[in-house]
């Protein structure tokens, strides 16, 4: 009896599927020239019959590379995937890492490419591609920089990427998502978070202008697509005073958290990665906007295909 019980018991135990383990860190060490490969490797197969996503490629090339990702390996990747030959026959005994970079990469990148609809002339266009945006509106020129050590409070590693350029440049959403943070923050100054709609990516928006920091009407709790106008750059931050600038050059702080487990929030577990070369991969990918009566508005609307149903025609 005591043996048909511990089976019993033992059964279910077998049947349910494993969990993988939380992710506590990413080393995303993925360059633009290994990234803008495998992304136009994947709009080219988009609608062939073996479509080739830019997660595999990067994935495949990290496990035998290391995380390291360089383009030969990218590129060797695409070959072997377009034999239609799978990721476990491929690595062998290296298959083992292949669930890690394919989750990372899935968390850092999984929003960026995908199909969406812009308007123009009355009628909805659908399109499969880049749908992320740069954090800069069209028109407006920066330069960049990251990683350099800040010392405001305590001296702590620059998890970010800041962007300078002129006062009051438009700032817009680079992937759609709600608004989760916005405000002041000693550090950022104004600033604004947005979560991405697979609440995998948080995106972090600061030193925003004095006075005018964010978008007319938007609030915390908002959703909003990518290429929206979301703040405008400035240089506050650096006060526990609200509204000051305390930062000598005008820029935007880029970061770009990645969320595995709500536990990772707001804790010293956070995942901030190196989103240099992102910024670079989408820097051809402006967002168009204009003045409107009510502010700002875009050239061409945007909605994200992959997480509405395809917009109408207007009446």
């Amino acid at each position: 009896m005591k043996r048909l019980l511990a089976s019993i018991l033992i059964l279910p135990m077998l049947v349910l599927p494993v969990q993988a383990e939380t992710i506590k860190w990413v080393d995303f060490n993925v360059s633009y020239e290994s990234m803008k490969y495998a992304l136009d490797q994947d709009i080219a197969t988009f609608e062939q019959e073996k479509h080739i996503s830019w997660i595999d490629i990067l994935a495949l090339a990290a496990c035998r590379t290391g995380g390291k990702c360089g383009l030969a390996s990218v590129k060797q990747a695409v070959s072997d995937l377009k034999k239609d030959r799978q990721p476990e026959e491929l690595l062998g005994d290296l298959y083992k890492y292949y669930d890690y970079y394919h989750r990372a990469y899935t968390a850092a990148l999984g929003g960026l490419v995908g199909s969406y609809a812009i308007e123009k002339d009355g009628q909805w266009v659908a399109s499969y591609g880049l749908k992320a945006f740069s954090p800069i509106a069209a028109g407006y020129g920066y330069s960049d920089d990251f990683g350099v050590a800040r010392s405001f409070g305590f001296r702590r590693k620059h998890l970010g990427n800041d962007l300078m350029g002129a006062l009051g440049t438009p700032v817009v959403a680079v992937e759609g998502g709600v608004v989760e943070a916005m405000g002041w923050n000693r550090y950022g100054g104004w600033r604004v978070g947005v979560r991405s709609f697979d609440s995998r990516r948080y995106y972090y928006y600061a030193h925003l202008q004095k006075d005018t920091p964010f978008a007319p009407g938007l609030g915390e709790g908002d959703t909003v697509q990518a290429g929206d106008v979301i703040g405008f750059m400035g240089r506050t931050g650096y006060s526990d005073r609200e509204n000051v600038n305390n930062i000598e050059t005008v820029h935007l702080h880029f970061g770009l958290e990645l969320v595995f487990d709500e536990s990772q929030r707001e804790c010293n577990s956070e995942i901030w990665i190196n989103v240099y070369d992102i910024v670079r991969l989408l820097s051809g990918h402006r967002s168009s906007i204009q003045r409107t009566e009510s502010g700002w508005g875009r050239v061409y609307p945007y909605r994200d295909l992959d997480w509405e149903e395809y917009p109408k025609a207007q009446p």
